[in-house]
């Protein structure tokens, strides 16, 4: 029975969260001529280090087709590096540059801004409740991530 209540409540949260995260999706953004996706790529580079575009394809559930003129826009304006494997040249990967990085850094800040915005109503009370359920989450989540891979 506890099984299913843990799936009901997951899967709840992850509805709940995706509606919160439209919501950021609409919040005004940083200015910096990059649309959304691209700063979302450049802002997964920053954090993930590099990758490879099938990987970043992958995660974001969009055809790697579809990222490769990102991807091309993003490294003629200097904001990404490519570098093909040496062990297995059907590989490239992609890293932020000192410029990328700059631009990551900003949207995070404003992510970060909105995330903030978005949660200011909420009582004491509630922040430390949710901070600590957040924490647990998440530990146990990093713990489940290391055992699977």
């Amino acid at each position: 029975m506890a099984r299913k209540e843990f799936i009901r409540l997951f899967e709840s949260n992850i509805l709940i969260l995706d509606r919160l995260a439209d919501r950021l999706k609409r919040a005004p953004h940083i200015r910096t001529g990059y649309p959304r996706n691209q700063l979302m790529v450049l802002v997964r580079l920053s954090i993930g280090g590099r990758a490879r575009l099938k990987d970043i394809a992958r995660r974001e559930m969009v055809p790697a087709p579809n990222l490769c003129a990102t991807f091309r826009k993003l490294e003629q304006d200097g904001m990404v590096a490519r570098t093909v494997d040496e062990h297995d040249r059907r590989n490239t990967w992609y890293s932020c540059t000192p410029a990328g990085e700059e631009i990551a850094r900003q949207a995070m800040e404003v992510f970060r801004e909105d995330i903030a915005h978005m949660f200011e109503n909420i009582s004491r009370e509630d922040e430390e409740v949710l901070t600590g359920a957040l924490k647990t989450m998440n530990n146990v989540l990093t713990k489940m991530e290391l055992n699977n891979d």
